[in-house]
C-alpha cells in the first residue's frame, strides 16, 4: 500500500509540474506576442524622429538599460563571461544597425531582410543548442518567407544597397542573439540585454552632439526607449527561457504584419491584396506550427 501511495504521490507531483510548465509556456507565448506588438511600432517612430540614426539608437538604449535594470533588479548578475559578452554584442549590433538600416533603406526592406533570421536560428540552434529542427519547422520557415515576400511585394524597391545589406546582416545578429540568450538559460541572460544597451548607448554617444531633436522628437525617443525597446525586451528575455529558439523567432513574426496596421490607423493607407494574403499566410503558418507543437 505504501508503495502504491508513494507512486500516486509522485504522479501527482509530475502532473502539477507539467501544469506549471504549460502555464509558464502559455504566458511566455503571450509575452512574445506583446514584444512583437511593441517592436512593430518602431519603424514609424524611428522615421518620425529627425536625428542621426546612431544618436537615436544610443539614447533609446540608454533609456532601455534603465528599464531592464529595474525589471530584472533581483536577477541581474553581470559576470562579463565570454557568453554574456557575446550576447551583449549581438544585441547591440541588432538594435543599432536596424535603426541605421531604417534610415538608409525603406522600412519594408529593413524588416523583410531582418526576418531572414528564422533560417539562421534553425542552423545555429541545431549547432549550438542541440535543439532538433524538424521538417515541420522548415516547412513553417518556407511558408513564412513566402508570406513575407507577398506581404511586402508592393512596397519592395531596390532602395539603398548599403541599407539593404545592413538589414540583411541584422537578420544574422538577431538570430545569434536569440541562440546565445537561450544558451544562458541557467545563468542571467538579462545581463546580456543590459550590457548590450549600455554598449549601444556608448556607441551612439559621439553622434548625439551634431544636432538636437525637437519636442516631438524627444517624445518619440522616450516612447522608443521605455516601451518599444525596454519593455519589449524585458518581456522577450523572460519568455526566452521558457520556449525553444524556433518558437522565439517564429511567434514574433507577427511584427511585420502589424506594421501596415499602424500605417493604416495613422495615415489611412489601405494594404494591398498581396499584403493581406501574405499576412494570412504568415499568421496561419505560425499558428498551425504552434498548435501542432502543443498537441505533440
Amino acid at each position: 500500500m505504501g508503495k502504491t501511495y508513494g507512486s500516486q504521490s509522485y504522479m501527482k507531483k509530475l502532473s502539477s509540474e507539467d501544469c506549471n510548465a504549460r502555464r509558464e509556456n502559455s504566458r511566455a507565448i503571450l509575452f512574445l506576442l506583446a514584444a512583437a506588438l511593441l517592436w512593430s511600432t518602431g519603424g514609424l517612430v524611428i522615421k518620425w524622429v529627425e536625428w542621426n540614426p546612431m544618436a537615436i539608437s544610443g539614447v533609446r538604449s540608454a533609456i532601455s538599460a534603465v528599464i531592464i535594470a529595474t525589471a530584472f533588479r533581483h536577477d541581474l548578475k553581470i559576470t562579463c563571461s565570454p557568453l554574456q559578452l557575446a550576447g551583449a554584442i549581438a544585441y547591440a549590433l541588432t538594435v543599432s544597425l536596424f535603426v541605421v538600416a531604417n534610415k538608409l533603406t525603406t522600412a519594408a526592406n529593413a524588416i523583410l531582410l531582418q526576418y531572414t533570421a528564422p533560417v539562421h536560428v534553425a542552423l545555429l540552434a541545431a549547432w549550438l543548442l542541440k535543439e532538433r529542427i524538424t521538417l515541420r519547422d522548415w516547412l513553417t520557415i518556407t511558408a513564412v518567407l513566402t508570406g513575407m515576400v507577398m506581404f511586402f511585394f508592393e512596397q519592395m524597391s531596390p532602395g539603398n544597397l548599403a541599407g539593404n545589406l545592413i538589414a540583411l546582416f541584422t537578420g544574422f545578429t538577431f538570430a545569434l542573439f536569440i541562440v546565445l540568450m537561450r544558451k544562458q538559460q541557467g545563468d542571467s541572460p538579462a545581463a546580456s540585454v543590459f550590457l548590450g544597451n549600455v554598449l549601444t548607448a556608448l556607441l551612439g554617444l559621439p553622434f548625439m552632439f551634431d544636432s538636437v531633436p525637437g519636442l516631438h522628437g524627444w517624445l518619440g525617443m522616450i516612447y522608443l526607449g521605455v516601451f518599444q525597446l525596454g519593455l519589449s525586451y524585458a518581456l522577450y528575455t523572460w519568455a526566452l527561457a521558457r520556449v525553444t529558439a524556433m518558437e522565439a523567432i517564429l511567434i514574433t513574426l507577427i511584427e511585420p504584419v502589424l506594421n501596415p496596421v499602424w500605417v493604416f490607423l495613422l495615415m489611412g493607407e489601405v494594404p494591398a491584396l498581396t499584403s493581406l494574403v501574405g499576412g494570412v499566410i504568415i499568421i496561419g503558418a505560425v499558428t498551425v506550427h504552434h498548435i501542432i507543437g502543443a498537441r505533440s
